[in-house]
């Protein structure tokens, strides 16, 4: 089999860069045929999994953050529309969050992934596929989507530079709260069945698990079931969010009562007032948007795991 490894040098404060000898000792060791190349700029991890897609490799590695796997989830998944479906697809943890990797059973740390590599175990994923914002033709994403204030939160984590993980993204709630945040009223709208309509401090649209490296936001959702699951909290004042985060950070926010947690394969979120920002797998795909929709693709990607 043929691997082709991508890494983000600047994946993990820097980490990316530090772990090609690692990456490159390990996989000789094991015997394995790859060929590795270092990212160069937004969106060129989407190119080089698509070319890698296109020419056949058998499985396709993204050494980074979340952000750089969903560049290369979306260079996959445009190969696949014309019909290379051969390439497998894996992630070494690196990153800040590895949300991803969390959520789908990819081991979360660089050793054991790179020894999943070598063991081969293999399962099949749903996608997501979000439609508006900065991406009216669409935008692929494997862990999820956070809609108001956990999209506002990244932001502010990004700007964290001594430290990375849930440290950082808690960091950027505290800020997030104090310096940020007025909530829209939406309709969410779910399978063309139910309708929500509320002034939503946040909705987070899952098909991993957690996001910010630790945040539990769907603590039952499994990425092959072929639902997302939704955790959609109501406002609250300054100190009820600061209240309520121990609770994402445990996965019991269900029991609080501004939290619906909710299963839909269709989902429709549209703004009835204010604009609102919104990531996918911590990418931004808004920071005005006023409508999304998402659709799930159930089985679509096969990926090496623990």
């Amino acid at each position: 089999m043929k691997y082709f490894v991508i890494v983000n040098p600047t994946s993990g404060r820097g980490l990316g860069e530090r772990s090609i000898p690692q990456i490159e000792s390990s996989l000789q060791e094991y015997g394995l045929d790859f060929t590795l190349v270092k990212t160069e700029r937004v969106w060129h991890a989407a190119e080089l999994a698509e070319g890698a897609a296109r020419d056949g490799y058998d499985v396709i590695v993204c050494a980074s953050g979340d952000g750089t796997v969903n560049e290369a989830i979306n260079g996959i998944m445009r190969a696949r529309k014309d019909g290379h479906n051969q390439s497998a697809f894996t992630v070494l943890g690196i990153g800040t969050g590895n949300d991803f990797a969390g959520g789908t059973g990819i081991p979360t740390n660089l050793t054991d992934g790179l020894k999943a590599l070598k063991e081969n175990k293999r399962r099949k994923i749903d996608l997501g596929l979000v439609k508006g914002g900065d991406y009216p033709e669409g935008r692929y994403f494997g862990n999820g989507i956070g809609v108001g204030f956990d999209a506002a939160v990244g932001n502010e984590a990004i700007k964290v530079r001594w430290t990375r993980g849930l440290l950082a993204y808690l960091i950027g709630v505290i800020k997030t709260v104090f310096l940020y945040y007025n909530p829209a009223q939406v309709e969410i709208i779910l399978d063309d069945k139910e309708t929500i309509k509320q002034v939503s401090l946040m909705i987070s649209v899952m098909n991993g698990r957690r996001m910010g490296g630790g945040f539990q936001m769907a603590p039952e959702s499994q990425p092959d079931d072929g639902l997302f699951d939704l955790c959609i909290a109501e406002t609250a004042s300054k100190g009820r969010i600061l209240a309520m985060i121990p609770h994402f950070i445990k996965g019991t926010q269900a029991t609080l009562p501004e939290i619906q947690m909710k299963r839909a394969k269709k989902i429709s979120i549209k703004s009835l007032d204010l604009t609102f920002p919104a990531h996918a797998d911590g990418e931004f795909i808004c920071l005005n948007g006023s409508a999304l929709t998402l659709e799930l693709l159930p089985k679509e990607l096969e990926i090496i795991c623990a």
